[in-house]
C-alpha cells in the first residue's frame, strides 16, 4: 500500500499538472471500489477547476472551485496517472478525468480497494475517515511529548501502535520497520517500555526517514507509480523491509522475518533488542 512519502510524491506531481486546471468530463468505467462510486460523482467534478492539491495522512485531497472537494485514496494498488487522450485504456483503469488543458487523468486499481469521493468542503473535518485520523508526523506538533501518553498506556506491540491510523496517520509497515531498524528496537517491543526519550528520538527518526523517502520519491516496492507514471527510488535505500535473509548493513547478521498479526514484519536480531 502507497504510504506518507508515496501519497505525498504523487500529491506534488498532481499538484504541478492539475492545480488551475478545469476537469471538463469524468467517466467512471468501473465503480465497484472499497467505496461504491456515487452515482453522482462525475456531476460533482465536471466543470469544476481545482484549486488546491494537499494531503491528509495516506489521502488526495483536491480542493474544487463551487466548494467541493475530491479525495482519492489508492488503497494497495491504485494509481493516479496522467495520460494522453488517445491513449488506449489499460485494464483496471476504472475512472477516467478529461482535463481542459489537454491529456487525461486515470485512476487505476487492479484490487479496487481505493476509493474516489466527491464531498462538500464545509463537511471534510467531519467525514467520518477524516474524523478518525491521528496527527501527521510531518506536523509540527507531532512531537514525543504527543506521542508518549500513547505508548505509556497501551500493551501493544510498537509495531502495531506506529500503525494505528488514530493515532499517528500515514504511516504503513514499510517505513515502520525501517524506522525502528533505525533507532535499534524491535517491532515486538511493547509499547509501554519505552521511554520517555525513546518517544522523542522514535520522532525525530519518523520524520528524518519520511523526509529522506519523500526525496527519493518513495519505495516502489510492488504497483506504487508516481502520477507521471515513473518508480520511486527509496526502495534501494531500506534497511530491513523485504530484505529477509540479506546482511544487516551494520552488523552483517542476517534480517529475520516473522508474522506479526497480518503482515511481516523484518528486523536484525543483533541491531534490534
Amino acid at each position: 500500500m502507497p504510504e506518507l512519502p508515496e501519497v505525498e510524491t504523487v500529491c506534488r506531481t498532481l499538484r504541478e499538472r492539475l492545480q488551475g486546471v478545469k476537469i471538463l468530463q469524468v467517466r467512471v468505467i468501473e465503480g465497484r471500489l472499497r467505496q461504491p462510486v456515487a452515482a453522482d460523482f462525475a456531476a460533482r467534478l465536471e466543470g469544476r477547476t481545482v484549486a488546491a492539491v494537499t494531503r491528509r495522512g495516506k489521502y488526495i485531497v483536491a480542493g474544487l472551485e463551487g466548494g467541493w472537494t475530491w479525495v482519492s485514496h489508492l488503497g494497495m494498488s491504485g494509481k493516479l496517472t496522467f495520460r494522453e487522450r488517445d491513449a488506449s485504456l489499460e485494464k483496471h483503469d476504472h475512472l477516467v478525468f478529461t482535463l481542459g488543458e489537454g491529456g487525461e487523468l486515470r485512476y487505476h486499481d487492479p484490487r479496487r480497494f481505493g476509493l474516489c469521493v466527491a464531498l462538500p468542503s464545509r463537511e471534510l473535518d467531519a467525514w467520518p475517515p477524516f474524523a478518525r485520523l491521528g496527527m501527521d508526523p510531518l506536523d509540527r506538533r507531532f512531537t514525543g511529548d504527543y506521542l508518549y501518553p500513547f505508548l505509556h498506556r497501551s500493551r501493544r506491540s510498537l509495531r502495531d501502535l506506529l500503525l494505528d491510523q488514530q493515532i499517528v496517520c500515514g504511516l504503513g509497515n514499510i517505513y515502520v520497520n525501517e524506522v525502528l531498524s533505525r533507532i535499534g528496537v524491535r517491532p515486538t517491543r511493547r509499547c509501554h517500555r519505552v521511554s520517555r526519550a525513546l518517544s522523542a528520538e522514535l520522532v525525530r527518526e519518523i520524520r528524518a526517514l519520511l523526509r529522506e523517502a519523500i526525496r527519493w520519491r518513495g519505495s516502489s516496492v510492488s504497483d506504487y507509480r508516481d502520477g507521471n507514471d515513473d518508480r520511486g527510488g527509496f526502495q534501494w535505500r531500506l534497511r530491513v523491509y523485504d530484505r529477509k535473509g540479506a546482511p544487516c548493513s551494520d552488523c552483517g547478521t542476517l534480517i529475520k522475518r516473522i508474522g506479526l498479526g497480518n503482515r511481516g514484519v523484518f528486523y536484525c536480531p543483533r541491531c534490534q533488542r
